[in-house]
Parts: structure tokens; sequence; C-alpha cells
């Protein structure tokens, strides 16, 4: 584009470079801030994809509800719908129907009554001093790969347990040999307080455990 002025032709010159000149600043600067602009939106898209993906994956844990007890109760019934768990004369689990084996003789009313000779009546110290007889009867649920084991204590001819206690007990095989792992649940009907940075609910373990009926 051509510009007519007065003049000598080197001011026509000169007007003309001087016009050139400020198009092209005037462009550059055009340029530079539509870049600005760019590389902000841009900015701003991530930051806000960033800030959606890190709401939604806190909404999705928020929302996991299966506690790890809940999730080991449902693993124990699927593995104890078709096995059978057999111990050494106490307890078999065959067919879901739980059965006790090598007990001593059943009394009246199905109810397993110690010999004399279990008991050891007549057995005394070579001192001869007074001799306070006490048992215990163990009530034992399976749970999981182990079982939980309720103990009642009881003094000589009472009916009613001086005390009771409730424990998780299981073996497992180690390079050492064999070790059992016992893990105390709950003492006379109460249980025992949670330990702190334990994976083991006792509240939930001591749902299982078989208390005395008092009266």
């Amino acid at each position: 584009m051509n510009y007519v002025a007065g003049g000598t032709p080197e001011n026509v010159a000169l007007a003309q470079q001087v016009n050139s000149r400020l198009r092209a600043d005037s462009s550059y600067v055009a340029a530079r801030a539509f870049l600005f602009r760019a590389l902000g939106f841009g900015a701003f898209a991530c930051l806000a994809g960033i800030g959606i993906g890190a709401a939604a994956y806190g909404w999705a844990t928020l929302n996991q509800f299966d506690t790890a007890a809940e999730k080991i109760a449902a693993a124990m019934q699927t593995a104890l719908s078709d096995v059978t768990l057999k111990t050494k004369g106490e307890v078999t689990l065959t067919d879901n129907t739980l059965k006790l084996e090598g007990l001593p003789k059943m009394g009246g009313g199905g109810t397993p009554t110690p010999t004399k000779a279990q008991l050891g009546s007549d057995a005394a110290p070579a001192s001869k001093a007074a001799v306070n007889t006490t048992f215990t009867v163990f009530k034992q649920v399976p749970y999981l790969d182990g079982q939980i084991v309720t103990g009642w204590n009881f003094k000589d001819n009472a009916d009613q347990p001086y005390q009771q206690y409730c424990y998780f007990s299981r073996r497992s095989n180690e390079s050492k040999g064999q070790v059992e792992i016992k893990i105390d649940l709950a003492m006379d009907t109460k249980t025992l307080p949670q330990p702190q940075q334990s994976d083991v609910n006792l509240e939930i373990l001591a749902r299982n455990c078989v208390w005395h009926e008092k009266g």
C-alpha cells in the first residue's frame, strides 16, 4: 500500500518504511498475545482434567463399603461350602454337618461325661495335702483355617463356670516345624480391647464364641 505525501522522495520512502515497521510490530504483538491465551487455556484444561480424575478416584474410594472382615467371611463361606475339615479326635465337618468324635462316653441328654479314671478322683500328692479339682469344657467353632475356642472353667460339683475365655487358634507349617498361632478374643462374655495396628477385628471374631447360659 502506497502513501502519497508532499515533500521529497526520501521523505515519502521513510514514511512508507515506518508504516511497514508499525504493521509488523502490531502483528507480532497480536501473535504473542494469542500464544499466551492458548497456553493459559491449555493449562486450565489440564488442571481441570486432573481435578476431575482425583475427585472420581476419591468418590470410588469412599464408596467401597466392603470391609476386610466381610471379604474374609465371604471367602470362608465359599471355602467351606464343599470342603471337609477334620481334626484328631476333636471336630469333623462333613457335608456342612458338625460332628464330635473321640469324646468321652455320652451321659443323659447326649452330654459328654468324663469317666472316673479321666477325672483322677483318687489322685493325690506325696504330701497328702488336700486337692481341689477343677475342669474345663471346651466349645470349638471352625473359622477359616483355624477354630475359635471357648473354655468354661468349673469348680468341682459346680453348675456354673467361675471363669470363661475365648480365643482364635490356628496351626501353620513353618521351616522349623508346626507353629500354633493364638489370638485372645474375649473374657467372661466381654470382648477384649481392640489392639492398635492390628488387621484382626476382635469384635467380629468374638461373635463365634460360645458362652455358658447362666441359670
